[in-house]
């Protein structure tokens, strides 16, 4: 890839981030108004904050971008945790520092990716329990009294599961067009969306 095309690539995706983050709030609040209760609010829950977007897909596309054992250990390890922390966080337990972690979350997903950090897979397993249980534990504690929890909840998994399969997908469709540093431009574009949420 020469050098022109690379800028190209970087500024698309830096024009990209500035777009998603300077986009009306409106759209990336977590509850929407009227009356939750079911498993459709429960769906659309993910798709309405866009750290919740930003981290997910981001750990699909790391996924792809470390292929592999990783293409299905690390989506299988972040919604496994997260359905945890959806279960501590409905449970009324508090964990501490859960907003910033998330922030923090959608950072450092974007740097791994930025850099193609070459991590073992156990370590990268871990980091993504810490992210993802935070993830969920905010799903869990914001699912509001008139929910029935349960029929709440599993609304939102095939939603955790679209943004993961769609950072996947972008992974894959960017490795066969050999155009691997459009995924590191996009790390680049989550760190600092990341930064901007913060």
């Amino acid at each position: 890839m020469n050098l022109i095309r690379l800028q190209r690539l970087i500024l698309t995706a830096l024009v990209t981030a500035a777009a998603i983050t300077l986009a009306p709030s409106a759209a990336f609040a977590h509850m929407g108004v009227g009356a939750v209760h079911d498993m459709i609010h429960g769906f659309a829950h993910p798709l309405t904050g866009l750290d919740h977007i930003a981290a997910m897909f981001a750990v699909g596309l790391w996924a792809a971008q470390r292929a592999g054992r990783s293409l299905w250990l690390l989506p299988l390890t972040f919604a496994a945790a997260m359905a945890i922390g959806v279960a501590i966080g409905f449970a009324g337990v508090s964990l501490p520092y859960t907003e910033p972690v998330i922030i923090l979350s959608v950072i450092t997903l974007g740097i791994l990716i930025a850099t193609a950090a070459r991590l073992p897979d156990a370590l990268c397993a871990a980091i993504l329990c810490v992210f993802a249980l935070c993830h969920g534990h905010v799903h869990g504690a914001e699912i509001p009294a008139t929910a029935y929890g349960l029929s709440y909840a599993v609304g939102f998994l095939p939603a955790t599961a679209i943004l993961l399969a769609a950072g996947i997908t972008f992974g894959r469709l960017t490795q066969r067009a050999h155009l691997t540093q459009l995924i590191r431009c996009a790390g680049v574009a989550i760190a600092l969306t990341g930064i901007c949420l913060s």
